[in-house]
């Protein structure tokens, strides 16, 4: 089972960063988040989850939440993939509010108080990747993705898999996650007939470490995760409490 370090009060946003061999990355993860804890326009804390990494980052991770009293950290006995990290982090999460940014730091913990000012009048803020700093078959593969998951959920956002996202907890509590499911964030808030919206965010190159997703993760599998949607769209079961006796 995965393993909380840390309780911690009184926060208002939670951001998660899930970590699968990024050793190499995660000074420079403590570092840029530390600074962002100190210009955050919520009170912050950040929760690692740890999708069963092979490397040293465990060891670091505990290094880290030991310095930082705003770290904590979740370990997953082996790895379950991206989805799985971030439905732990869902669950885990005890503020009103929980953000989530990859742990290879290619978008900016900063543009974090962009996308909370929007939060007021929305339940999902995401970004959207501006000039993106990736090789032409990672940009194009995504550019296509991304078409063919906006004809099938109609929600209108031009770059789901931006790590860059905040969410109104009690909403992301209630998505029924599947595998996958991470690139399809803001059609799920759609589904509770919440609102969403994206914004331009800062984007840049890898420093350290090697990208997770292939041609097949980025194109052909969400194009398969598509009929999963559509599925559980015509399933989905949504409903208010009037009141309560």
């Amino acid at each position: 089972m995965p393993i909380i370090s840390k309780l911690f009060m009184n926060y208002e946003l939670t951001i998660i960063v899930p970590v699968y061999n990024e050793e190499d990355n995660l000074q420079r993860v403590e570092k840029e988040l530390s600074s962002y804890i100190k210009i955050a326009t919520k009170k912050t804390k950040i929760l690692f989850v740890n999708d069963g990494s092979k490397d040293q980052s465990q060891a670091l991770i505990e290094k880290i939440c030991t310095k930082n009293p705003d770290f904590s950290y979740i370990l997953f006995e082996k790895n379950c993939g991206l989805t799985a990290a971030i439905k732990a982090g869902f669950d885990a999460v005890d503020t009103e509010l929980v953000g989530y940014i990859d742990s290879d730091l290619q978008t900016s913990p900063e543009d974090f108080n962009l996308l909370l000012a929007q939060i007021p009048e929305y339940d999902l803020v995401t970004g959207v990747r501006s000039n993106r700093k990736d090789s032409f078959v990672k940009n194009m593969s995504s550019t296509i993705a991304n078409g063919i998951r906006r004809a099938f959920t109609h929600d209108g956002m031009d770059d789901t898999g931006c790590p860059l996202k905040i969410i109104k907890t009690d909403y992301a509590k209630r998505i029924p996650m599947f595998r996958g499911l991470h690139r399809f964030l803001p059609a799920m808030i759609l589904l509770q007939n919440g609102k969403i919206k994206q914004i331009t965010v800062q984007h840049f190159p890898r420093m350290a470490g090697q990208a997770k997703f292939g041609l097949w993760n980025r194109l052909l599998g969400p194009l398969a995760d598509c009929f999963a949607y559509l599925w559980m769209k015509r399933k989905y079961i949504n409903y208010s409490v009037a009141k309560k006796g």
